[in-house]
Order: C-alpha cells, then sequence, then structure tokens
C-alpha cells in the first residue's frame, strides 16, 4: 500500500496482485479503506486493485448539486461533486495508476451513503467507470432520481450493484422515507435497459456493517 496526497485528499492504493487487474475508487467517509481491503482479502476476492479516497469534504464533494439539511442543525449539501470529480479523473487517477505494471483491465467507482449517490452520478459526468457500487446510497438526495431517468451516462455501464439496510426508510424523515423505494426504481429502470443491476436488501439500518456492506458490493462487481 502507498498513500499520496493531491487537493487535501488522502489517496491510498492497494495494488492487486495481478497485473491488469480491474481497479476499484473508493470515497470514503473516515478513511476505512484498509478495512475494506483486509475483508476482501479475508473473502478471497478476485486480485484488483483499490484506490480508497479520504479526506473528503463530505456533503460538498460527494453532492451533485444544493440541497438543504435533511436533518434539524445538520449542514446542508452544497454541491460540489463535478469539482471533485474534474480532481478525481484529471489528477488523482493518473497518479494513483501510474505505479501499475499494466493497465486495468476495467474501472470501477463504489461508495457509501453520499459516495454511494456519487458513484452513479459520476457515470453521467464521464466514461472512465464501467462498474458501479453504490452501498446504502443516499438515493433519496432531491432530484437524483428524475435526473438518472432524464440523462444518459457517458458510457454505458457493464454492471450496477445497489443495497439498503432494510430499515433505512423506517424513519419519520419524509425525504429519507422515499430511498428504498427510490432505490428499487432506479435498479428497474436500469434492468430496463439490459443492463445488469441488482439490490441487495441487508437487515439493520444505515449505520450497521457499512465495511461489510461495502466489501459484499465490491466483491459483486468483481464476480461479474
Amino acid at each position: 500500500m502507498h498513500t499520496f496526497t493531491l487537493g487535501g485528499k488522502t489517496i491510498s492504493v492497494f495494488p492487486g496482485r495481478e497485473p491488469g487487474a480491474p481497479v476499484i475508487y473508493l470515497n470514503t467517509f473516515s478513511g476505512e479503506g484498509e478495512q475494506i481491503w483486509q475483508a476482501a482479502q479475508a473473502a478471497g476476492f478476485p486480485p484488483f486493485t483499490l484506490v480508497a479516497v479520504s479526506d473528503l469534504d463530505w456533503n460538498h464533494d460527494m453532492a451533485p448539486w444544493d440541497s438543504p439539511p435533511v436533518f434539524k442543525n445538520a449542514p446542508p449539501c452544497t454541491g460540489g461533486a463535478n469539482d471533485y470529480l474534474q480532481l478525481l479523473t484529471a489528477e488523482i487517477i493518473p497518479l494513483a495508476e501510474k505505479e501499475l505494471p499494466e493497465a486495468a483491465k476495467w474501472r470501477g467507482i463504489a461508495g457509501y451513503s453520499l459516495a454511494g449517490l456519487f458513484a452513479v452520478y459520476a457515470i453521467y459526468q464521464t466514461d472512465l467507470f464501467s462498474r458501479v457500487g453504490s452501498m446504502s446510497g443516499s438515493l433519496w438526495f432531491p432530484g437524483i432520481k428524475d435526473y438518472i431517468f432524464s440523462h444518459e451516462p457517458k458510457h454505458r455501464p457493464d454492471c450496477l450493484y445497489f443495497s439498503l439496510g432494510d430499515r433505512e426508510s423506517k424513519t419519520r424523515n419524509p425525504l429519507l422515507q422515499s430511498v428504498q423505494q427510490n432505490t428499487k426504481e432506479i435498479r428497474a429502470f436500469y434492468q430496463s435497459q439490459g443492463i445488469d443491476t441488482v439490490f441487495q436488501l441487508n437487515p439493520g439500518n444505515h449505520y450497521n456493517q457499512a465495511t461489510e456492506r461495502t466489501a459484499a458490493g465490491i466483491g459483486w462487481l468483481l464476480n461479474r
């Protein structure tokens, strides 16, 4: 593993054992890349390189556009996803892959919570990612479902993985209540286009077993 910093972000590269192994980019809330890498190795996943990005301005870098606070006293989302995506594609990816012995077979993008929302949004802005993992993705985000239904990805994805906890929509917050229905409708939308898509419902709320859920999504992408 080697680490570098760029644009205020910390990037950790966990190289795969085989030349040409796929690369998965994982945006993390608090630097949990190491845990997810260890879980992937313990589970015997096919060889891949993991690039984990941390020190994100979470409610800015992962948000496609501005959105009011979800909870009282919570910060609003200020749409900085396009700016962060520019940093990711133009600077982080070339540096992260510079030391790899061969070009990757394919690139994936994955994330949990708002980073799961960002992973889906990213394929509408760049053609660099062909597989998407959105684990407990914030697909309650105002306007995202309509955006997906009315825009074309820059590159038709090979496959998409969605997951949620089965208690995530059981909340008094009307915005968050929509997350399971939205995720199901988005999954069905991609399936209707013949894209390999799955939706996994896990026990628990948004905060249960985030590492395990993230690793499971990455494992699914690697095994398609």
